[in-house]
């Protein structure tokens, strides 16, 4: 998730008149803003898809994943170079350097989830990706549309998901099917609640760069990242937890 900051601290927030009324302009601002997010943010989860899917019908995931070897490793562990260099580059980067890694990073992650057609049926992935859209698309709604704070409880989620991690990688050497579970059941209520968050911090952070035109730009794609990252995260969770496997 985008760690940004407001550009101008001691400015009062855009488009707000002394009496805090926002006024037609920037409600449209407003609108376009989040629609670009959403447009990116989509985007993304369907080149990842397309990428997926052609990768493993193709029998080339299977070659690299199965087989072993570097390249395994380079697939698995290229998106999260992607989301580090954009996270902590963005400040350096132009928004067109930002666009251009976002579709790579949609690209790698789409190589590196070709593995979930080798192991689940297609109909457990279908399911899977449809809760979560349905979701992801109630809890964005709540998180756009209320009025209460969720600045505290992003900060209990994201603690939640440092423990999530940790316990991921315990699991990985003590392959505990009960733990596994409790994983997954945790990690769909982490990222349910974060896509809430992210969507209300997502609102919130065009108040801060508009009238910026350069740094809308660089927020739409960082915003659209951790809204993406938010949903694939969460279908993972629901397709371990719900999936049925081929075999």
């Amino acid at each position: 998730m985008a760690n940004w900051s407001d550009p101008r601290p001691s400015a009062a927030p855009f488009g707000t008149t002394a009496a805090g009324t926002r006024d037609a302009a920037v409600d449209a601002g407003l609108r376009s803003y989040m629609l670009s997010v959403y447009n990116y943010m989509a985007s993304g989860v369907l080149l990842t898809g397309i990428v997926a899917l052609g990768f493993a019908l193709s029998g080339m995931a299977a070659q690299v994943f199965v087989g072993g070897g570097i390249l395994k490793w380079i697939i698995t562990l290229a998106p999260l170079g992607f989301v580090f260099g954009m996270s902590f580059g963005q400040g350096r980067m132009s928004s067109g350097t930002l666009k251009a890694m976002f579709w790579g990073f949609a690209v790698t992650m789409g190589l590196s989830l070709s593995t979930i057609f080798l192991v689940y049926s297609p109909l457990a992935i279908a399911q899977a990706f449809f809760a979560t859209a349905a979701g992801f698309a109630a809890l964005s709604l709540y998180g756009y549309t209320t009025k209460k704070d969720l600045s505290a409880f992003g900060t209990f989620l994201i603690i939640g998901l440092v423990g999530l991690i940790v316990a991921s990688l315990i699991n990985l050497f003590v392959q505990s099917g009960p733990l596994g579970l409790v994983i997954s059941g945790v990690g769909v209520l982490l990222f349910a609640g974060l896509t809430a968050y992210d969507t209300q911090r997502t609102k919130s952070l065009y108040f801060q760069v508009a009238g910026y035109p350069e740094l809308i730009s660089k927020a739409v794609v960082m915003s659209a990242l951790s809204l993406y990252l938010d949903f694939i995260n969460m279908f993972l969770f629901i397709l371990r937890l719900f999936g049925s496997s081929r075999n």
